[in-house]
């Protein structure tokens, strides 16, 4: 008895002994700690409300339980299903289009050997994530609007004009190329970061066996940075359900375009400012895209884990 309480005892006094030696980090972590607790868990909460009718006399805790109705609303509702298509389309093309070029760009700027004009294109093309998607939607409106500069061009030059804006076929092209642009030089960071760790000496060897630039890349290269692709990969498909950006579309979107430009967060946003302030049927929807997540999520960890590389969990 005397020696399992010894047994027992013992991660007790190391732990008491670690926090004494590292007291630092350990306040040093706390603030994160409390926000992950304040935004992230105590909101919870929150999601009873998907299952009552929401009263502002009453409040959250005492409006009137109504069980599954704010679901059924949702499965009947055209406007729903329309969004809800939207958003797998725009999430998918990004995926399919998006996705692999940053990969790209990170393989390419890793290839330029003169680190000034390294740096100078990996400046050039990581700029555009900084520019907020409302100053930036202003820009790209005064250039493509049924009157803006690209068809005063245009006009000037006998050509066609385009309106990508007010075009149900050319919208969405327009949301990924515009989103491409500005993101793909901050997504290339992670791989270039990845791309650093890969030891220089295999380069060298290969350079001996006589490799190419080609074949260095498909066989150090990527491999190197494979496990990153991955994971980037896992995330990627578990936000599927947010991965358009209501930012960029909120801000582009108008009404002749809504059948294909209306997505989830957007038709969130109309129906709690707009149309009505039933709180209850958008957090059945937020509750809704959550566990669409934690399925998709899960499913892509298991395929990657089974093709031999290491997943999240």
């Amino acid at each position: 008895m005397r020696r399992e309480k010894r047994v027992a005892l013992k991660p007790k006094g190391n732990f008491r002994k670690h926090f004494r030696n590292d007291w630092m980090l350990y306040a040093m972590l706390l603030p994160v700690l409390l926000w992950y607790v304040i935004f992230c868990y105590l909101p919870m909460g929150g999601i009873s409300l998907a299952f009552k009718n929401y009263q502002y006399n009453t409040g959250l805790w005492h409006s009137p339980w109504i069980g599954l109705t704010h679901f059924q609303t949702m499965f009947k509702d055209a406007e729903f299903w329309r969004a809800f298509k939207n958003t797998l389309i725009f999430s998918f093309g990004k995926l399919l289009f998006h996705f692999p070029m940053p990969i790209l760009m990170a393989i390419a700027l890793n290839e330029i050997r003169q680190p000034r004009v390294k740096k100078f294109f990996q400046t050039v093309f990581t700029f555009p994530h900084f520019i907020s998607w409302v100053v930036l939607s202003g820009i790209l409106i005064s250039m493509f609007a049924s009157n803006g500069i690209v068809n005063q061009v245009l006009g000037a030059l006998k050509l066609p004009e385009v309106s990508p804006l007010m075009s149900l076929k050319a919208f969405r092209p327009f949301i990924w190329i515009s989103n491409i642009w500005k993101e793909c030089g901050w997504d290339a960071i992670i791989y270039m970061a990845a791309l650093t760790g890969i030891d220089p000496q295999l380069y060298e060897a290969a350079s001996i066996d006589g490799a190419n630039r080609f074949q260095k890349m498909r066989f150090i290269t990527w491999p190197g940075i494979l496990g990153i692709v991955c994971t980037m990969l896992i995330l990627q498909i578990g936000g599927i359900m947010g991965g358009a950006s209501f930012d960029q579309i909120f801000n582009l979107y108008s009404s002749p375009v809504y059948p294909v430009a209306d997505i989830i967060d957007t038709y969130v946003f109309r129906q709690s400012f707009q149309v009505g302030t039933n709180f209850g049927y958008t957090t059945a929807i937020g509750l809704l895209k959550s566990v669409i997540g934690v399925v998709m999520i899960t499913i892509a960890n298991k395929v990657v884990v089974s093709a031999g590389e290491e997943g999240l969990f």
